[in-house]
């Protein structure tokens, strides 16, 4: 009796490692209860391959963050997650991307490998999403929600993933280039291991990044139109850099290495106000474009603004980043001589 009682409670315990989540949901319930702007995304779903062909869009990418987000270290749990629209949008009107978003993560296809019920060697397809439902309809101008449930494929992954990255939701919204979201998640999973780094061949970059194989087919376009825009987004927005290195036989580049550096603290300082800033000029703040004006000069724009205001009301551009003309601009400069900024 006390050895079946042995092998019963030996075979509940492994019952209960069987169910019981990895790191990766350990730490995404950590992270959810501490509240704020950090979040992990398990490592399986980061490295999980599109099938040929396929990849997710930018908005379709973020959806999806902000879902894991949502779910936290409920990700791998056989239940619904909720999320209102309003967490969802970015400066549009109306519900038809997010319908959009929806469908493109249902019809979208993953690959991992998996055997067969033979024990051998197989590709398993599967979709992340199982099903989800949108409000249609909005009270009192309140935004609606939606509810999903991650498939049992997905929730399988989520559930054994003992690797993540820790990844920042004002990061994850702020990025303008798919492919830099991409290397972002794969440098923040990296970060911390005794080798930050991932190197791979053409088509292992293409297969991370979510490159269509007809696109970008000539390597200096590549570098032009992927890397360095992905590599320029990163260093302004997340909390480290980013740097590769072009392994080539003969003039042919054939592999990749990307190495993944700790920001320091000023720099530190400098991402999170770049991220508490608005969108609007970020490029050009990226891209060292905004004019930085002097005191003297701007004392001098003052007058003529004020001038030309007074006696061509109309709006006029100038190079500048902010219209010297405009009303907010005399606004700005009157408030700045009210403090005694200058005489």
């Amino acid at each position: 009796m006390e050895s079946e009682a042995g092998q019963i409670a030996e075979a509940v315990e492994e019952d209960l490692e069987e169910v019981s989540p990895g790191r990766a949901m350990r730490v995404a319930a950590a992270l959810k209860a501490k509240g704020g702007d950090e979040f992990a995304k398990p490592g399986s779903i980061i490295e999980i391959k599109f099938v040929k062909g396929e990849s997710l869009s930018l908005t379709a990418s973020r959806l999806l963050a902000l879902m894991i987000l949502t779910a936290g270290g409920d990700a791998w749990e056989d239940r619904p997650h909720r999320i209102r629209k309003a967490d969802i949008r970015r400066g549009h009107k109306g519900n038809e991307r997010i319908t959009d978003m929806l469908q493109e993560l249902h019809r979208t296809l993953f690959a991992v490998d998996d055997k067969s019920w033979r024990g051998k060697k197989a590709t398993l397809l599967f979709s992340l999403i199982s099903r989800s439902r949108e409000e249609t309809e909005e009270e009192g101008g309140e935004a609606g929600w939606i509810e999903w449930e991650f498939t049992p494929d997905a929730r399988k992954l989520i559930q054994a993933s003992e690797t993540y990255a820790v990844l920042n939701r004002q990061a994850v919204l702020g990025f303008r280039s798919n492919y830099a979201l991409k290397l972002y998640e794969l440098g923040a999973l990296r970060l911390h291991r005794r080798q930050a780094t991932w190197r791979g061949d053409m088509q292992a970059l293409r297969a991370a990044l979510g490159i269509p194989p007809d696109v970008y087919t000539d390597f200096a376009q590549l570098r032009r139109k992927v890397l360095e825009k992905a590599k320029s987004e990163i260093d302004q927005l997340a909390h480290f850099r980013v740097e590769w290195r072009e392994i080539r036989q003969g003039r042919t580049v054939t592999e990749l290495e990307f190495r993944f550096e700790p920001k320091g603290a000023p720099e530190v300082i400098e991402t999170v106000d770049e991220l508490d800033r608005h969108s609007a000029g970020r490029q050009a703040r990226r891209e060292g474009t905004v004019e930085n004006i002097s005191v003297g000069l701007f004392r001098h724009r003052v007058k003529q603004s004020r001038a030309a205001s007074r006696q061509k009301p109309a709006f006029r551009e100038v190079p500048c980043a902010m219209a010297m003309t405009s009303p907010s601009f005399v606004r700005l400069a009157d408030s700045m001589a009210a403090v005694g900024m200058w005489i």
